[in-house]
């Protein structure tokens, strides 16, 4: 079976830091979820670990996960996330580069003809 390459894209950050972890829980069970379908999501919220090795700015973040997202062949969008600003960005950009993106599980696996 071909690994398809899925960008989930979602809200990272929020107004608290439990809307922070609320938003990371939300991308993780969407990644990995992805993965048991028999993807191979990149997961943006798995970042941070990077950290624990030293520091990395946040500019540096955005731009390693933009250069997986424009090699990807496609973007989910983790549902709630239509409003953040980052998604948008990442949106657009997938748009520009006639990459598909979908907002539900349904409509990707139809498009890849994947079956569970």
């Amino acid at each position: 079976m071909t690994r398809y390459r899925i960008y989930i894209a979602g809200a990272y950050e929020g107004l608290t830091l439990f809307d922070t972890f609320a938003n990371m829980r939300r991308g993780l069970v969407l990644g990995y979820r992805m993965l048991k379908a028999g993807y191979a999501p990149f997961v943006p919220w798995l970042d941070w670990t990077l950290s624990l090795i030293g520091p990395i700015e946040r500019e540096e973040y955005l731009a390693y996960s933009m250069a997986w997202m424009e090699v990807a062949e496609a973007v989910l969008v983790v549902p709630r996330s239509e409003n953040s600003r980052g998604t948008a960005a990442e949106v657009a950009r997938a748009e520009e580069l006639g990459i598909p993106v979908f907002y539900n599980r349904g409509a990707l696996d139809e498009y890849f003809q994947l079956q569970e």
